[in-house]
């Protein structure tokens, strides 16, 4: 927020220009004294100053600057960039000195308190940062939110909130102040202030929008949900037309037990093109977990999710998948873990979900295919050799099967469940290949270790 970044050096020669324009000679007229020499002089070290500051050369600006002095001490603008140079120089002590002698000169120069500000900022000397800000506020409103800042730094937040009030009075309610506001309700836990502020916004301005979801998603974080379902209706009630609402709307109707209002809400909040994917997830999400303890709307959601076909993402297809998983339709459940896997590829959990199920619906050509180009990504995850091991058994491919076993067993770590099903395999494709012996002492393996269980 600090102005001081807009100042440009075009401000600064602008100090000099009243000085230097009383002093043009004619430059085809002898001087009658040696004052054009001396002005000459003065200004050519004066740019010189600000050629080096321009470079990052503060010492040889301050020297220049101090020759400067030497010609003409009444100049504030010499003193003032002393003391950015100094400032620049971390030299706090002579930036301080020549900045309250350029302000002595000029009590009123906004730029000169900015950077005494910063003089102070930068050294963390917060109570001499609040006095000189106090000076600067009546210049521009941006100085309220510092002072604000270095307020709630203080931990004078009742101090900070009045101002913010103040600026919210004056400019309207603004993302980065709000968020000093947060930060001062997290800071002391004080939510009913919080909530007092969002009320007094809706009562002041009841056509916006915002505040309202504000203060239904605040009373719903308080536990007060008597309040939330109130301002969620009352919100109706003023935009009718509001998509935002049905995001809270949904989760009261469901919870006392008005059905078809909730999936209204759901399938309106589902459909608006101004709700963001990842909220509509969370919707879906909630809708899957409320079927799946009553069944009897099992056509509603299938009705819900074809209206979102093509806007399904695959935290979206991933629930849907789970939701299948759990009632036992595992075609569907494989299908929505695909599209999922589609929208996020290198995604693992869903990876060994599509594999798992493809194994348990005997897609054995898939399993291979899919494991091997799984293990291109993972090859250090011992149940993508299992799984391949397991369909190249069902294939007849013992050997294959073999080697994929072995080399699983290798990265398997503390898992003695898997590790008795890579014994089991082995004893399988061993048999396979008429090597009894070795398929005995894989099956004995495998027991022991799950007797161990």
């Amino acid at each position: 927020m600090k102005l001081k970044q807009h100042i440009t050096k075009l401000l600064l020669v602008l100090f000099l220009v009243p000085s230097f324009a009383m002093a043009q000679v004619d430059s085809n007229k002898r001087p009658d004294d040696d004052l054009g020499n001396v002005e000459d002089e003065f200004q050519e070290y004066f740019f010189e100053a600000l050629k080096q500051k321009g470079i990052e050369n503060y010492e040889r600006a301050v020297d220049a600057l101090h020759k400067c002095l030497n010609l003409d001490s009444k100049k504030p603008v010499i003193y003032f960039e002393l003391g950015k140079n100094y400032n620049k120089l971390k030299n706090f002590g002579a930036a301080e000195d020549n900045l309250k002698k350029a302000i002595s000169m000029q009590p009123d120069n906004e730029w000169f308190l900015d950077e005494l500000y910063d003089v102070y900022f930068q050294q963390d000397d917060i109570d001499n940062a609040i006095k000189t800000i106090k000076q600067l506020v009546k210049y521009h409103p941006d100085y309220k939110e510092d002072l604000a800042s270095l307020y709630i730094r203080e931990k004078r937040y009742r101090q900070a909130l009045n101002l913010l009030d103040e600026l919210d009075e004056e400019l309207g309610v603004s993302e980065a102040r709000d968020a000093m506001r947060n930060e001062i309700y997290n800071i002391t836990g004080n939510a009913d202030d919080r909530i007092e502020n969002l009320e007094q916004r809706v009562a002041n301005n009841p056509n916006n929008e915002e505040n309202h979801l504000k203060l239904i998603y605040r009373y719903s974080q308080s536990g007060d949900r008597k309040k939330a379902y109130k301002a969620a209706q009352n919100l109706l009630k003023v935009k009718p037309e509001s998509k935002f609402v049905h995001l809270a709307l949904y989760k009261f109707y469901l919870q006392d037990g008005k059905v078809e209002d909730a999936i209204n809400s759901v399938k309106v909040a589902l459909t608006s093109p101004e709700i963001n994917a990842d909220a509509k997830a969370k919707v879906l999400k909630d809708f899957v977990s409320f079927v799946a303890n009553n069944p009897e709307y099992e056509s509603d959601l299938v009705e819900i999710t074809a209206l979102i076909d093509d806007n399904k993402n695959a935290q979206t297809h991933s629930d849907l998948g789970q939701y299948y998983l759990k009632s036992g339709d595992k075609e569907k459940a494989l299908s929505n873990f695909k599209e999922a896997l589609k929208q996020d590829p290198n995604d693992f959990k869903l990876i060994k979900n599509v594999l798992l199920l493809q194994i348990d619906l005997q897609d054995y050509n898939a399993v291979i295919k899919d494991s091997e180009e799984a293990l291109e990504l993972y090859p250090a995850q011992p149940i993508l050799y299992l799984v391949n091991a397991v369909a190249n058994n069902k294939q007849g491919n013992f050997k294959k099967a073999i080697d994929n076993l072995e080399m699983g067993l290798d990265y398997l770590i503390e898992n003695p469940q898997m590790e008795s099903d890579f014994y089991s395999e082995l004893s399988l494709a061993y048999k396979g290949l008429n090597n009894i012996s070795k398929s005995e002492t894989f099956a004995k393996k495998a027991r022991d270790l799950k007797a161990q269980q």
